[in-house]
């Protein structure tokens, strides 16, 4: 068996540096990802960030990662403020008329399905009585809504004692 020896120009402790040290998959993925976000950047072409990502898998020591970023700025650009495209998209605010509305939507939807089993028991079409339970609180809901588009207060509850702190 023979036995490597370290000598100049071999590559094996030679200490010059880090020029001949091996990397790791991780070396090789942090060159990477710097390639990405500079082609990203538009810093390289396609063609220019395939032939460097090629090369920086490639690598076996770090002097074959060096040329691959070394025109190629240390730190990440400036990012600009977030814009509607890339901002996180917000939940809609939780307001006690969209806890009505969703009520008033269950509510409906059981009567419905009530109705509906009624109708088909007996045999014939029965009275659409959910109407009743549905409308006049869909048309109340409605005008709230509208009333809120409008900037207008929604109605104090009756008997409540500081109802003006609660609109707050």
């Amino acid at each position: 068996m023979t036995e490597a020896v370290a000598g100049p120009g071999s590559g094996i402790g030679t200490g010059v540096g880090t020029g001949g040290l091996r990397v790791a998959d991780a070396d090789r993925e942090r060159v990477a990802s710097v390639l990405e976000r500079a082609h990203a950047e538009g810093r390289l072409t396609l063609a220019e960030y395939d032939e460097r990502v090629r090369a920086a898998h490639g690598a076996v020591v770090a002097a074959d990662l060096a040329p691959l970023t070394a025109d190629l700025p240390a730190a990440p650009a400036a990012t600009p403020a977030a814009t509607p495209a890339t901002a996180p998209a917000r939940r809609p605010r939780v307001t006690a008329l969209r806890v009505a509305v969703a009520v008033w939507a269950a509510v409906s939807v059981i009567n419905l399905v009530i109705w509906v089993a009624v109708s088909v028991g007996t045999g014939g079409a029965v009275a659409p009585w959910w109407i009743w339970v549905a409308g006049p609180w869909g048309a109340v809901l409605a005008l709230q809504a509208l009333g809120a588009r409008a900037g207008l207060a929604p109605p104090a509850p009756f008997g409540c004692a500081g109802s003006r702190a609660l609109r707050r």
